[in-house]
């Protein structure tokens, strides 16, 4: 698949990651498209590295699909994990 083709994965990936795991995170929708589009290419390649399944078969394939969500949402849990944890809150 083209680069094109991932970007357009990623992007709708993080949407649906999203929606699967509502909730406040820090930085909007710019973050969470980004997450998605590195979310997509990480789920390929622990699809391939941790079961040696080629998870990127074409853009139409389910279980292309299935790791770029599922790559996303492991992205956007550690996101909201490392951002809660590194604000700190102030008191007057």
């Amino acid at each position: 698949m083209g680069i094109i083709a991932w970007i357009l994965i990623g992007l709708l990936a993080g949407i649906i990651a999203k929606m699967l795991m509502p909730g406040k995170d820090p930085g909007g929708i710019i973050i969470t498209m980004l997450i998605g589009i590195v979310g997509g290419l990480l789920g390929g390649w622990l699809g391939k590295v941790l079961f040696g399944v080629d998870s990127i078969d074409g853009f139409f394939d389910l279980s292309t699909w299935i790791a770029a969500i599922v790559g996303s949402l492991i992205l956007l849990a550690l996101y909201r994990l490392f951002s809660r944890g590194s604000h700190t809150h102030r008191h007057a």
